[in-house]
């Protein structure tokens, strides 16, 4: 049933993922009964991410004999490809366990700020901060070359294989109704740029102006592009380079050659500052994550560059605790959720940023046991408090804070007149892949989501991610807005270890309120015992009381979300508590997952219970 003459072909491919998508809902009858989604069961290999379409992606690289690298890179190419909040000109963030070297490697492929992209540059435009839409808020384009290095370096695959699926959408594809009304909601601003009108809109002058749910996606100028990087990969193999190196000159041709061109010219057209020599200059990092241990586990998470660290810092102070006899979801829980979230979110806002620019973070201080010990001792067990701040992490490796002065200076002022939680939440995806010879993959890609405004005829969406930067050091010294830096980003993969092999695998879509879903979805199986599936539909809070990393970098202290599943005597004890309470049947970014069960030597895989994630197992 599996096995077929086209490589691509679609009987082959609906017959598998018919075939797939039973065995898993009918194995699961019990699990069933207790989540609205069944867990994946897998002994070869598991691929979940944003979307049906992707999910399939995934499946097809793994049933060629891809490993979890190349298939992770073909869901990668596949959600960009369907707009799934985000495209090819975002980013991309991953963490890759490799079982040759029982290593954990982290992959930054974060774009970075264009030249001329200053402080004083968008100061003099009577801009707070960099704008949350359009050519100026773009930086260089991360995705392609994330996956190029990605799959070059731990993959197996041709970049021609991997792209296949989205060079397949990208010709042409059925949009799903999401996308279609997202385009549709988005629509007025996509007419103010040339190219996103001409892709997007299908239907211009027309009541409804996107395409049509259902109806045949088209965009042969990102198709082009794709087959480009295929012609560079080609030739390069023709004159004897190796697969890497095949690879890599098409990541040349993308960042130096011709693409480049004529993404920047694009980019330049419609008023952006992204030049040729922006994007020649930009490069993948390949770097070590940071770690922390709770009770066994080492927790991995990318480092200042996004704001991973914070689940790290929440796990230390947490670690004191005991949790398991407060009761899940009781307020006493709630509330020392919520009080630590808002210590580590507040370190986050002032002081993460690019580490490859001074001043260096304080990391070490940051994620020091000493100082989770230090932070405990400011939290208020009786009621909320809306007034914490950053603290002091320099006396913990060793040094005098230089920005103490700031810090007198920090308050958390809510915006008049305004209680909308909606900006904490713009786009990304999430993507896990594991398979039988032990690679684990987890990213976390965003950026270029709708509206996105496309650079000239290159089919690709830019990234919105400049916003993300501060403007004013008072608020953050270390992500001050400056050419060639990364802004200090929301995207958080994870990666867990016990006793030195794989735990669990898991990522979330969700802005800023990424790492709290995490945190909670972490606790929910280490302490409380709930499979992976269970751990990502239980009911989750959400705190606001951090700075939006999006728009105007608003703040809601005491807003607390809660799903409508919590009793209604903790709700009235958490009021009582000093908390506005939100209530909602989701409280939760989509969240997937892998937990890894090696007394039976298979996988378990979790995939979020609404939205459209998706996910498919072997």
């Amino acid at each position: 049933m599996i096995a077929g003459k086209d490589r691509f072909g679609s009987t082959t491919i609906i017959m598998t993922f018919l075939f797939l998508s039973l065995l898993a809902a009918g194995c699961e009858g019990r699990a069933a009964d207790r989540t609205e989604k069944p867990v994946l069961h897998g002994k070869h290999w598991v691929a979940i991410t944003g979307k049906p379409l992707g999910a399939t992606a995934g499946a097809m690289i793994f049933l060629r004999g891809g490993n979890a690298v190349d298939a992770a890179c073909a869901m990668l190419g596949a959600v960009c490809t369907m707009y799934d909040v985000l495209s090819w000109g975002g980013e991309t963030q991953a963490l890759i366990y490799n079982p040759k070297t029982g290593k954990v490697i982290g992959v930054n492929a974060l774009g970075v700020a264009p030249t001329g992209a200053t402080a004083e540059f968008f100061l003099q435009k009577g801009m707070k901060y960099p704008p949350a839409y359009g050519p100026l808020s773009a930086v260089t384009p991360g995705t392609p070359g994330g996956l190029m290095v990605m799959l070059a370096e731990f993959g197996t695959m041709s970049l021609k294989d991997v792209l296949q699926p989205a060079i397949q959408m990208a010709d042409g594809y059925p949009i799903e109704e999401e996308l279609a009304g997202s385009i549709e909601r988005g629509k007025e601003r996509l007419k103010q740029w040339p190219y996103s009108r001409k892709v997007l809109l299908t239907h211009l002058g027309e009541k409804w102006e996107a395409p049509e749910p259902g109806e045949i996606f088209r965009q042969p100028d990102l198709a082009a592009t794709l087959r480009k990087l295929v012609e560079a990969e080609d030739r390069a193999l023709a004159s004897g380079k190796s697969r890497r190196e095949a690879i890599l000159a098409a990541y040349d041709r993308f960042y130096k050659g011709d693409i480049a061109g004529e993404f920047a010219r694009g980019c330049q057209e419609q008023g952006g500052l992204i030049t040729p020599e922006d994007l020649a200059r930009w490069k993948v990092y390949l770097e070590e994550p940071v770690t922390s241990n709770y009770k066994g586990i080492d927790v991995y998470k990318l480092t200042s560059w996004v704001q991973g660290p914070v689940m790290l810092q929440a796990l230390n102070m947490l670690e004191k605790m005991d949790l398991k006899s407060m009761g899940f979801n009781s307020a006493k829980y709630i509330h020392s959720l919520y009080q630590v979230m808002n210590l580590a979110f507040a370190d986050r806002d002032f002081y993460y940023g690019d580490p490859h620019f001074p001043p260096q973070e304080p990391l070490h201080g940051l994620l020091s046991k000493k100082y989770a010990e230090e932070r405990l001792k400011g939290i208020n067990w009786e009621a909320n408090d809306p007034d914490i701040k950053p603290g002091n992490p320099y006396p913990f490796e060793g040094k005098k804070n230089p920005y103490l002065h700031y810090l007198e200076e920090w308050k958390n002022v809510p915006p008049p007149g305004r209680e909308d939680t909606s900006g904490f939440f713009s786009g990304t995806t999430s993507i896990q892949a594991a398979d039988e010879q032990g690679w684990v993959v987890s990213v976390t890609p965003s950026g270029g989501w709708i509206p996105a405004c496309i650079a000239g005829t290159t089919g690709i969406g830019m990234s919105q991610r400049m916003q993300s930067f501060v403007l004013d050091e008072k608020e953050n010294p270390f992500n001050v807005v400056e050419p060639g830096k990364r802004p200090r980003a929301t995207l958080t993969p994870g990666l867990a270890l016990k006793d030195g092999k794989p735990y669990l695998s898991f990522a979330v879509q969700g802005g800023d309120t990424q790492d709290q879903n995490l945190l909670q979805f972490f606790l929910n199986v280490v302490e409380f015992g709930m499979n992976v599936q269970q751990a990502c539909e239980a009911p989750n809070i959400t705190s606001y009381q951090m700075r939006n990393s999006f728009g105007e970098h608003e703040t809601l202290p005491g807003r607390l979300e809660i799903n409508e599943k919590v009793p209604p005597d903790v709700r009235d004890k958490l009021t009582a508590m000093d908390y506005k309470l939100t209530v909602r049947k989701y409280t939760s970014g989509p969240i997937n997952a892998i937990y890894f069960d090696w007394k039976h030597g298979t996988f378990w895989g979790g995939s979020s219970n609404y939205g459209e994630d998706y996910g498919i197992a072997w």
